[in-house]
C-alpha cells in the first residue's frame, strides 16, 4: 500500500516538492551559515519524495541548546511559511475521502517543517 501511495504522491505533485526542497537545500549550502538549513532542505526533499512508510522521530542528541535554537532560526526565516504551506494543502487534501491519505502526510512534512532539527527520518 506504501508503493502504491508513494507512486501517485509522485505523479500528483511529490517529484516536484522533491525538486523544490532539493533547490533550496544547494542554494543554502553555497554558504558556510546555511549548510545545516540545507542539510535540512535535503532531509525534507526526500520525505517529499516518498513520505508514505516512512516515520518521523525525535532523537536524543548531543548538542545541548543548539537544536532549539537552530529550530527558532530556522522557524523565523523561513519554517513557518513552509508549515503553514503544508497545513493548506493537507486541510485542501482531507476535503475528500480520497485525499486524507495525503493530507496526512501534509501535516507529517508540517510537523518537520515546523522544528527539523533533532528530528531523524526512518
Amino acid at each position: 500500500m506504501n508503493l502504491i501511495g508513494n507512486i501517485i504522491w509522485m505523479i500528483f505533485g511529490g517529484i516536484f516538492i522533491f525538486f523544490e526542497y532539493i533547490f533550496g537545500g544547494l542554494i543554502l549550502c553555497l554558504t558556510i551559515v546555511g549548510i545545516p538549513f540545507g542539510l535540512q532542505c535535503f532531509k525534507f526533499a526526500f520525505v517529499g519524495l516518498a513520505p508514505f512508510g516512512v516515520r518521523i522521530t525525535d532523537t536524543a542528541s548531543n548538542t545541548g541548546c543548539l537544536s532549539t535554537v537552530m529550530n527558532i532560526v530556522w522557524l523565523i526565516f523561513g519554517g513557518i511559511w513552509i508549515a503553514l504551506t503544508h497545513l493548506f494543502f493537507g486541510l485542501l487534501l482531507c476535503l475528500t475521502i480520497v485525499g486524507i491519505p495525503f493530507g496526512r502526510q501534509h501535516f507529517k512534512l508540517m510537523n518537520l517543517a515546523f522544528s527539523p532539527f533533532g528530528k531523524s527520518i526512518s
